[in-house]
């Protein structure tokens, strides 16, 4: 057995697209922005008629100001992933195709936008968006290609439909696997503050330096002050029937996803890294008079949230199972129960059972699952891809993009 993850494949390297900000993509995908739900229809009509694998979808529901919604469409378009991007509006919403189309362009880009209501209605809208869509994958098959290792990814991480499985094999897989991408100057990213109740002494001790300790520390306790003000906490009856029976016993499954490096600080939604290295990302709402959002609604806005920090690509840990897959970053489903892996194969991806067995190391089990990543990042389509699994959800939120919030920073 090896006691090396990640050995033979940690100076191989495989071909990235080129971005103009110098962050290489994993993918090449051309990315059709709806601005308002009255703009989804055709949005989503421009995509399905494409016929392609490399044209996606996201969008905002909302007509009016979201500054929180506006910062994770903008890092969705600056995402090494995409290299085309096309914005449809209908006309009279708040958040403007035009803004984001011209984003896109700075960032070096294939960009365009329309308004429906300019168009002459959904048929021509659909016609004349899917033209320049089928003109932008020939351009985009053009795009520059770069040498990448696995140095070089941005890899995101949460869980979802727990059982006990999941923080003795699929949870403890991923955070071994954290801790060598660390190691080898890449980096990761993991989530659900909310499901670390009654372990933040052992968060706050990993801050890399002061800051990091204080930054963590009040992102706990704003996470915990906001569960006792919705009076929930992050647990589930699909949790309690895969054998999990409080939070505090999630929290610690959840928590080893991370690993057990020191965390270099925290992000917010739609934040970067300043360097590589372990981070955790913050997606609770900070106190504002109108109470926007809330925390981590389903899977597909945690992932969401992963990508919009630079995720190249996602893992997603569950016990009991899930289907979903994510929107710009290609999710990686990992399962530490064998029957869900069995029961579900046409899902999920990677079984992490042999650990509970004991017929692989977790050692040996982390070498195949960087081997797995690489595949991935070297073209290789997850099943969620395949099947066409690439939701994504933007809700309305508030968050302060300038700070850490304090709980007295109540407006």
């Amino acid at each position: 057995m090896s006691e090396q993850p990640m050995k033979d494949i940690e100076n191989k390297t495989f071909r990235g697209y080129f971005r103009k900000n110098g962050k290489p993509g994993i993918r090449n995908r051309v990315l059709v922005i709806y601005t308002v739900k009255c703009s989804e229809f055709v949005a989503r009509e421009i995509v399905e008629r494409t016929h392609s694998q490399d044209t996606e979808l996201v969008g905002f529901d909302g007509c009016t100001d979201n500054q929180y919604a506006v910062n994770l469409l903008i890092s969705l378009i600056r995402h090494p992933n995409v290299g085309a991007v096309l914005a449809v509006g209908l006309g009279c919403e708040y958040i403007q195709p035009e803004w984001l189309a011209d984003i896109a362009a700075n960032e070096g880009k294939l960009a365009s936008w329309m308004f429906i209501q300019n168009e002459g209605g959904t048929r021509s809208t659909i016609e004349k968006g899917s033209a320049w869509v089928e003109w932008a994958l020939k351009q985009l098959k053009n795009t520059k290609r770069v040498s990448m290792t696995l140095s070089d990814l941005v890899i995101g991480a949460e869980c979802g439909g727990s059982d006990y499985t999941s923080g003795l094999a699929g949870n403890a897989l991923v955070g071994r696997f954290f801790d060598h991408l660390v190691d080898q100057r890449g980096t990761a990213i993991f989530e659900e503050i909310v499901e670390a109740i009654g372990l933040k002494d052992m968060l706050v001790k990993r801050g890399v330096d002061d800051k990091a300790k204080k930054d963590i520390s009040d992102t706990y306790d704003k996470a915990l002050e906001y569960c006792r003000s919705v009076h929930q906490y992050s647990v589930s009856p699909g949790n309690f029937a895969g054998g999990l029976s409080t939070i505090e016993e999630k929290s610690m499954g959840a928590l080893v996803k991370s690993g057990t490096r020191p965390i270099q600080g925290v992000l917010k939604v739609s934040q970067r890294p300043e360097h590589s290295g372990l981070w955790l990302l913050d997606s609770t709402p900070d106190p504002y008079w109108m109470q926007f959002g809330i925390t981590n609604p389903n899977d597909s806005e945690g992932l969401m949230d992963l990508v919009s920090c630079g995720a190249h690509l996602v893992f997603l840990v569950t016990g009991r199972g899930n289907v979903v897959g994510s929107a710009v970053g290609p999710c990686i489903k990992i399962t530490g129960n064998h029957d869900t892996f069995q029961r579900m194969s046409e899902d999920m991806e990677f079984d992490a059972s042999p650990v509970l067995d004991g017929s692989k190391s977790l050692e040996d089990m982390a070498n195949l699952l960087a081997s797995y990543v690489f595949k991935i990042a070297s073209g290789k389509l997850t099943k969620s891809e395949e099947m066409g699994h690439r939701e994504f959800y933007i809700p309305y939120k508030y968050q302060n993009n300038s700070g850490v919030a304090h709980r007295c920073e109540a407006k």
